[in-house]
């Protein structure tokens, strides 16, 4: 249906695509795959014309093309929504008021979309800033299905999904393929892109280097291709003995209702991680021992100490990566620099160079890409910002980490890196907290882990006898 021929964009010396060609077709999912800053949103952001091309043709069955209309939808993985909107608003952005749909109708609408992608009971008056960034990313969905689009782009769409989320995803691309729609899917879980996608594309630094069939290339020759290398020892766990508790939370119980009664420690040396679907609680969790939200009742203590504050708990040396980088991890009009060391900088005792020498240090530890730690944050790649957001714990010097959905967005061979740090980190006898909805993830790199639903934590089980089946189990009961 699309066929892009000879592409390339550049941005100052920086070239994000060489010469890229290749075809979107009707009635087949082709998946889009390479490292953070390989040209993967480059090239979906020119095919809907929000970048134009600096070279090379679009054609659409075989007729020049100019991007920009509705045939084709992108489904944005930094999210593309009006938060002070409610959820049918931004379903129907641009279709409501003057007249083109009224409130009755636009609601009915909404809530008819939401139950085609098994939603029914996500209200479409809700307000898109009250929701969890996982609900938040069912909206975006929703808005290419409102479009009726012909051909749709789907950038990371299930990095803030929870396996149910991605089941619905994946019925609904299904469903969309036997209406002959064309998809192009971009995902750094490989075990996804092998279940949706009939053919495959492979960016590096910003040439096509592979495509082919899906059933053509085998894992391992796909990471070699995106990262040049072979990735070896995707989960390291090295032998680690568990210290004193830094981390005890008694009967906490949220403000909101979640989470509801859960009593935990964390010790020097461990990995915990929690599990469990969408709105379940977990978030909520990691913002009540944080001290970001509210509690009714219950009590966290660090190191001995009862706190009541965000700030009594960094001085303690405590750090929490958010799984909403772009509203909370990151100030995205600063720069890499002023981002990793924000925690420090007021230190009236740190000179300038010391700064750029920290700043360079833990950017360099995460690979992160980018043209000067000069750099503003926002103008860099989803994952690369998620590196950095990783990145400012290690520069704070924290020995309790809370990390939430922390590789969302990221590549394979970063996320290989940050499970690195994880375990060198925990060798260090730094205590960490990880939720994440990436089962594999939580199976490799945790020592023990723990399931949330409905607000209740279950009891902490080891990693090495517990399976994604029994998770999904404790989940949804």
């Amino acid at each position: 249906m699309i066929a892009v021929g000879g592409v390339s964009k550049w941005f100052g010396e920086t070239h994000a695509l060489t010469d890229i060609s290749l075809s979107v077709e009707p009635g087949l999912v082709t998946a889009l795959v390479g490292e953070n800053g390989s040209g993967k949103s480059t090239l979906l952001r020119t095919l809907v014309g929000e970048l134009k091309a600096d070279k090379g043709s679009i054609t659409w069955g075989g007729k020049p093309y100019s991007p920009g209309d509705e045939r084709v939808f992108l489904v944005h993985q930094e999210l593309a929504l009006c938060p002070h909107l409610s959820v049918g608003e931004n379903i129907f952005l641009g279709k409501f008021g003057s007249g083109m749909l009224s409130p009755t109708d636009l609601q009915a609408k909404a809530h008819g979309v939401l139950t085609e992608l098994g939603y029914p009971d996500l209200d479409p008056a809700e307000t898109v800033n009250r929701l969890p960034i996982s609900l938040r990313q069912v909206v975006e969905i929703a808005r290419a299905q409102a479009r009726n689009a012909e051909v749709i782009l789907y950038d990371e769409p299930t990095s803030s999904l929870t396996r149910q989320d991605i089941a619905r995803l994946f019925d609904l691309i299904r469903r969309q393929k036997e209406q002959g729609k064309s998809i192009l899917y971009v995902s750094h879980f490989l075990d996804e892109v092998r279940e949706i996608a009939d053919r495959i594309v492979v960016l590096r630094d910003g040439y096509l280097v592979s495509q082919g069939a899906m059933v053509d290339l085998p894992d391992d020759e796909i990471v070699r291709l995106m990262v040049g290398r072979e990735v070896k020892d995707m989960f390291p766990r090295s032998e680690r003995t568990a210290g004193e508790v830094v981390l005890t939370a008694e009967s906490i119980e949220g403000s909101r209702g979640l989470p509801k009664s859960t009593t935990m420690s964390l010790r020097r040396g461990m990995v915990l991680g929690i599990s469990g679907l969408n709105g379940s609680g977990r978030t909520e969790l990691l913002r009540a021992l944080m001290g970001l939200d509210k509690t009714k009742s219950g009590t966290v203590q660090v190191c001995g100490m009862r706190v009541r504050s965000v700030a009594q708990r960094l001085r303690i040396g405590m750090g929490m990566v958010s799984e909403d980088r772009k509203a909370e991890g990151l100030a995205l009009n600063l720069s890499i620099e002023e981002n990793i060391t924000m925690a420090r900088r007021w230190s009236p005792w740190i000179r300038p160079k010391e700064i750029r020498d920290r700043a360079e240090a833990a950017a360099s530890e995460f690979a992160v890409k980018c043209s000067s730690y000069g750099q503003v944050i926002g103008h860099l790649s989803g994952g690369n910002q998620q590196k950095a957001a990783i990145a400012r714990l290690l520069d704070a010097e924290c020995d309790i980490l809370l990390l939430d959905e922390p590789t969302r967005g990221i590549d394979v061979g970063s996320k290989a890196a940050i499970y690195q740090q994880i375990d060198r980190l925990a060798l260090q006898g730094k205590a960490i907290l990880l939720v994440s909805s990436y089962l594999p993830e939580l199976l490799g790199v945790c020592d023990q882990i723990a399931v949330m639903n409905r607000g209740v934590l279950s009891q902490f089980v080891p990693a090495q006898s517990a399976t994604q089946e029994s998770l999904m189990e404790l989940s949804v009961r």
